[in-house]
């Protein structure tokens, strides 16, 4: 008979239990830790690393960000380019590959056959008038334009109408530039010239450059202001300030309201820093943001030298895309608005006033007042906005940088700059200005970006006669005379009737100026710059290929 008793049992199910207990214990730690990872992670800004940025930005001792201002971001171009300006050096368009230049190109080779679309069984030769609405027709545009330009995106075409001569067609679209993440469209109208080819089928046999066909351009209005009257503008633009609800709705609210702090009159790049973190606070306090949109411009980017009170976001940002993305009221709109209510109601609007930002987002979360009014009356560098998004909050609150793009009549400006070129270009970017003349800090700048050494090094990374556009703050037009006997040079300076008194920019700017003239001052120049360089096929950079110095100074490589 079998032994039964407890003694007798297999040391093997022991073992089985034990490595059991083992691998449950391995599975709990193991969820453990992805639990704690998941929880402590924090994703990296998206504009820079958080190390770079707590170092650049958050440092008390450089609280005015006194850093390069000449290359200018924002959420449109994250995905696009690096922090940094990253350098792609690519060998040259092949011939093939090139489009079409300013004036009229025969674009069929020897061996090719052209761009062709069938228009039926009717006899044709090249006495035959084209059609230009026929539907054949503007196949052929299209299959000549996505041949052509493999840099841009068509979205809508309008039909063709004839243009000035025999057999010319001119046509407009709307299209989009592939290295632009955002939604925005821009408009061309160009004039081709069309023929027959085998079967009778439509062909491109030659075409125009950048808004050449007039015919096709968008009719003006008659009877307008003076103010509008060599443009209907940019319909695409709607950066009207938004009104508030009947005075219940008020009420029913939440806001967050800042006072002007000690950010008032500083560079760009501390303005935006500053501004980010409080459309981040009213992100994370579910709250309205209560916006002022009037800019003290630094004396950094001005023409004056002087800081200049009274310039418009919407003069530099894309205030539409902002209301789209961000819950925002408008100062004035908001203050008329609270005393509106207060004046036909007995009850005043309960008010939070926060005199320091050591007072955390984390406190306020569960406030349900109806405004919270952030006040900086502390000395610098106490009453920095930016401030509020220190210490705990930086792991917390997440600056929205994909709400703040910049300004879409500045961005057409880029779009008519690159379309002069036929989006065929290459850039450089020449950083000189104060920083060439500090040779404590750049001591081999000024040499590196001097006119021979650019000759020199550009000419082992771009082929002779390429589009050279060069985004600079160097003061001196003439400055870069030499390299026009080995490039076609184009300066920002070279399309001043874009912002001119003539021009769309110069009309609708003054709009929203009340009828003054707006100066298109330092920091529009980088913002356009700044996008010119991004389209480029090529792009040179000034610390990453002219010059060994380090970007913010010796020792900081």
């Amino acid at each position: 008979m079998k032994d039964i008793s407890p003694s007798a049992d297999p040391i093997g199910q022991n073992a089985i239990k034990l490595i059991s207990n083992v691998g449950f214990s391995v599975f709990v730690f193991s969820v453990l830790i992805f639990t704690i990872i998941a929880i402590t992670y924090q994703p990296p800004d998206p504009w820079e690393s958080s190390r770079l940025l707590s170092r650049v930005f958050t440092e008390v001792e450089n609280a005015t960000f006194d850093i390069d201002n000449s290359v200018v971001k924002t959420g449109e171009d994250v995905g696009m380019v690096s922090v940094s300006v990253s350098v792609s050096i690519s060998p040259a368009a092949s011939p093939a590959e090139a489009p079409v230049g300013q004036s009229e190109t025969v674009i069929e080779k020897p061996g090719e056959k052209g761009v062709n679309v069938s228009v039926g069984s009717v006899g044709c030769d090249d006495s035959s008038l084209v059609n230009c609405s026929d539907r054949g027709v503007l196949m052929a545009i299209k299959k000549f334009n996505v041949k052509r330009f493999k840099s841009i995106v068509f979205l809508e075409y309008q039909t063709p109408v004839n243009g000035s001569n025999v057999n010319e067609c001119d046509v407009s679209w709307k299209f989009r530039n592939r290295k632009e993440k955002s939604w925005r469209k821009y408009r061309d109208f160009r004039r081709f010239r069309i023929g027959y080819g085998e079967n009778c089928s439509y062909k491109v046999v030659g075409a125009k450059g950048w808004h050449s066909g007039i015919n096709a351009k968008r009719p003006r209005s008659h009877g307008q202001s003076q103010l509008n009257v060599t443009s209907k503008g940019d319909d695409q633009i709607n950066d009207t300030i938004p009104v508030m609800g009947p005075g219940s709705s008020f009420r029913n609210g939440k806001y967050l309201y800042y006072s002007r702090g000690g950010d008032y009159c500083k560079n760009m790049n501390h303005y935006i820093w500053s501004l980010l973190c409080a459309l981040g606070e009213a992100q994370y306090l579910n709250r309205t943001f209560v916006m002022d949109l009037s800019i003290c411009l630094s004396s950094k980017h001005t023409l004056t030298n002087k800081d200049e009170e009274g310039k418009d976001f919407r003069f530099y940002f894309d205030f539409e895309h902002l209301k789209e993305t961000a819950s925002i009221v408008e100062e004035g709109e908001f203050l008329r608005d609270w005393k509106k209510w207060e004046k036909n109601h007995k009850k005043k609007i309960p008010v939070r006033k926060v005199r320091t930002h050591k007072v955390t987002p984390m406190q306020l979360k569960n406030d349900k007042i109806t405004i919270i009014w952030r006040q900086f009356d502390k000395p610098e560098p106490e009453n920095y906005w930016y401030r509020v998004c220190e210490s705990k909050a930086a792991n917390i609150i997440q600056r929205p940088w994909h709400s703040l793009w910049k300004s879409k009549r500045l961005m057409n400006i880029v779009s008519e700059i690159s379309g002069k070129m036929d989006w065929d270009f290459d850039a450089v970017h020449v950083i000189r200005g104060e920083k060439a003349q500090n040779k404590a800090m750049w001591p081999h700048l000024n040499e590196d970006t001097s006119p021979d050494s650019l000759v020199t090094k550009l000419q082992g990374v771009i082929q002779p006669w390429r589009n050279l556009y060069i985004a600079t703050n160097e003061p001196f037009y003439n400055y870069f005379d030499r390299l026009r006997s080995h490039y076609k040079v184009h300066l920002l300076d070279d399309y001043r009737e874009l912002w001119g008194n003539t021009s769309e920019w110069y009309n609708e700017t003054m709009v929203l100026n009340g009828g003054r003239a707006v100066a298109f001052d330092g920091y529009m120049r980088a913002e356009v710059d700044t996008e010119v360089l991004y389209r480029a096929k090529t792009q040179v950079e000034t610390f990453y290929n002219l010059t060994k110095d380090c970007k913010d100074g010796i020792n900081s490589c």
